[in-house]
């Protein structure tokens, strides 16, 4: 070998231990050059944001608790019993049904005093024996029920107990589409389970679930059993008691609703204190706007609550309402839909003076309104006349009407003082039935002007030309609205 070759040798053999030697790592049992290479570089704001969700968590979830409840359940005998009513019956009774059965379910419900009271949904507690409430360190109370509200499917129940960790109360109003929200509950049986979305929208209405509706929608996973728990913002404050699920499977599909912690919260402290709920009333009947009528009463904009009728003697007949009014706001607020106006009114203090801002006859104005307790019951006392009965055909298009008499106001369930012409035919197809008028309809005004009688709607029907637009007030089983209708096209 030559001294050029050992030189050469030598010097390879030191550069490879120089190599190994400062790269020891890679030959570890630690991670590769590879994991290093893509290992994630995470910021100081992402981890701290993921450290105040865990802390809200921390800080919730001693305030949210499980229920179960008992209930018994009657069900019909055994279907042929009738068959068996013989003395062999004792032979086939154990082939027949319990008549009576226990059923138990669950759901959720937050500490809202350290004292021991607890809001939750009224489907959770409804037509419940027994109610079991386990805290979150797993020790069992037995709850009893303070009051409950099914116009808004809220609940209160209470435990024995004394220092338990209760929730802030947040302010659902200020509530924005976008806002981050964790819904805290029991799906399905798992405890005290915890999970984040956004609000999805705010306001939702006619979703089937209570009378009273306004809720928030959000697609942080709620599945049965999380009923009852709070949905809480990122400062950790209640905004929501989770209520419901739209869902074709029967779990989470991303459309959850809450009851707003305003709502809630009212409807909870008067069944505290008064152990009922008392709503206040205007004592009109609304109808939303659409496009149409919205052209027809002078708005620029389909919104707001079209009064339809007037109950005599009510706060609104008192401060001068009238039929035809749309009213926009209600001290302030913006009432965009009728089911904004129906809750506002609803949640008003009794006794109060609200301020009406209205459209009347394409002009704006304001009233002020005193808000009576919403009675029980609300009927209206009146005399009887009688009419002759008239038939008028094809007097507008699709439609066939005669006077409304006293017998055929009392098959409809009318009152005796109603005036109008009734609707006995509707022809398929036509305009009238599109706008959606039915048989047994009962118009009463004809373009705001009162159609008592058939010589009236035939002298005003007479006015109307062929692609006019035609505005009724129509009465369907004593229920008032306006209908938009294109008549000769």
């Amino acid at each position: 070998m030559s001294k050029k070759t050992a030189l050469f040798l030598i010097l390879i053999s030191v550069l490879a231990g120089y190599f190994i030697g400062t790269n020891l790592d890679i030959f570890s049992s630690g991670p590769t050059l590879y994991q290093r290479a893509y290992m994630p570089r995470v910021s100081g704001t992402l981890t701290e944001k993921s450290m105040a969700f865990s802390d809200i968590v921390r800080a919730i979830s001693p305030t949210v608790v499980n229920i179960s409840t008992t209930k018994t359940v009657k069900r019909d005998r055994f279907p042929f019993s009738e068959f068996f009513d013989s003395p062999f019956n004792d032979f086939f009774e154990p082939f027949r049904s319990p008549r009576k059965r226990k059923e138990q379910s669950g759901g959720s419900g937050v500490l809202v005093s350290s004292d021991g009271y607890i809001i939750t949904n009224y489907h959770v507690v409804e037509k419940a024996d027994e109610i079991k409430v386990t805290l979150y360190d797993k020790e069992d109370f037995s709850g009893k029920i303070i009051g409950s509200d099914p116009k808004t499917d809220i609940a209160v129940i209470k435990i024995s107990a004394k220092d338990l960790p209760a929730v802030q109360w947040g302010n659902s109003d200020s509530l924005q589409v976008g806002e981050f929200v964790l819904a805290f509950g029991n799906p399905f049986g798992f405890s005290h389970t915890v999970t984040m979305g956004i609000v999805s929208a705010v306001g939702r209405e006619n979703v089937g679930i209570a009378d009273y509706e306004d809720f928030i929608q959000t697609d942080a996973a709620i599945n049965p059993g999380n009923s009852g728990g709070p949905l809480v913002n990122i400062k950790g404050e209640l905004v929501g008691i989770n209520a419901a699920i739209f869902s074709r499977t029967g779990g989470y599909q991303g459309i959850g609703f809450a009851i707003p912690s305003n709502m809630a919260r009212l409807v909870m402290d008067q069944l505290i204190k008064e152990g009922k709920v008392t709503r206040g009333w205007l004592g009109v009947t609304i109808q939303r706007i659409t496009p149409e009528l919205a052209k027809e009463f002078g708005l620029k904009k389909a919104r707001g609550a079209l009064v339809g009728d007037i109950l005599k003697g009510s706060p609104a007949e008192k401060a001068g309402v009238q039929r035809g009014d749309v009213i926009l706001e209600v001290n302030g607020k913006k009432i965009d839909h009728v089911e904004a106006l129906r809750n506002t009114v609803a949640q008003s203090k009794v006794g109060s003076r609200v301020r009406l801002k209205m459209i009347r006859d394409g002009k704006p104005m304001t009233l002020k309104v005193k808000i009576e307790e919403l009675p029980q019951d609300v009927a209206e006392l009146s005399t009887g006349k009688s009419e002759e009965r008239v038939t008028e055909e094809d007097a507008l298009a699709g439609v066939s009407v005669v006077d409304l008499t006293t017998d055929i106001a009392k098959q409809l369930g009318l009152s005796r003082e109603e005036d109008g012409v009734v609707i006995i035919r509707v022809e398929l197809y036509s305009n009238a039935e599109e706008a959606g008028l039915k048989k047994g309809d009962v118009i009463q005004e004809i373009n705001k002007r009162n159609i008592n009688n058939l010589r009236d709607f035939n002298n005003t029907v007479s006015r109307i030309k062929e692609g006019d637009t035609v505005l009724l007030f129509v009465n369907r089983g004593g229920k008032k609205f306006y209908i938009t209708l294109k008549v000769f096209s």
